[in-house]
């Protein structure tokens, strides 16, 4: 009976070391596709060496509009510069004393918008607007206006107008836009100190300013 040769020739050896090894091709291959997976694993975990971390100003605790902002309202956390917002404000010193237009949460990074500045007053009314700020006649209104109203500024009558011809109110200034509604205190009895201050172009937030001075106003909201 035929078997393998016990006593293989020279040229069948030779054969044998010229034929691939497909068990050991395969595991090389299996080694290989686990060290890939190895290294994208280590890439993914790892932190980008081109994500840079910036320190910017954040709100410590819920902060609420119209309060000068302390050192126990904000301070400085280090946050990815790719996630932060435009305008984020990275000069604690320039943001203390500050003024906050609007309410704001805990974590939250304080921008230019986010206080009473000709930033805000710009972005809100365009290049060059100016803040005005506005005692209304009716104190039951000011709880109603809320920050980013659309509103008309009414005047009331000249108290030495003719008393034989009816006044009527006048439209002093169109489509302000509120920045800030100054908050209720505890300790007030009623809202007479209490304001609310608009983005108005310069040339009519200066024209307001004069023409309100000792007058009762109201607004209209739109």
């Amino acid at each position: 009976m035929g078997g393998p040769s016990l006593n293989p020739t020279i040229l069948s050896r030779a054969a044998t070391l010229l034929r691939p090894d497909w068990t050991r091709t395969v595991a090389a291959r299996r080694v290989a596709a686990g060290g890939l997976v190895v290294l994208a694993a280590v890439a993914a975990v790892r932190s980008d060496p081109d994500d840079d971390r910036a320190e910017v100003v954040v709100a410590t605790h819920d902060l609420s509009p119209g309060a000068a902002l302390t050192p126990d309202d904000i301070h400085l956390e280090k946050r990815s510069a790719t996630t932060l917002p435009d305008g984020a404000r990275v000069d604690i010193g320039a943001v203390l004393g500050s003024t906050l237009a609007g309410p704001t949460r805990r974590g939250e990074v304080l921008t230019d918008v986010r206080l009473l500045s000709s930033r805000l007053a710009e972005s809100t009314a365009g290049p060059g607007a100016r803040i005005v700020p506005l005692h209304l006649a009716d104190g039951a209104l000011i709880d109603l206006v809320r920050v980013g109203d659309v509103v008309d500024v009414l005047a009331a009558p000249a108290t030495d107008a003719d008393p034989g011809k009816q006044a009527s109110s006048r439209v002093v200034a169109a489509d302000a836009v509120v920045v800030l509604v100054s908050p209720k205190q505890k300790v007030q009895a009623n809202d007479t100190d209490r304001v609310v201050l608009v983005a108005l172009p310069a040339r009519v937030a200066n024209t307001v300013a004069g023409s309100v001075l000792g007058q009762e106003v109201t607004l209209t909201l739109h």
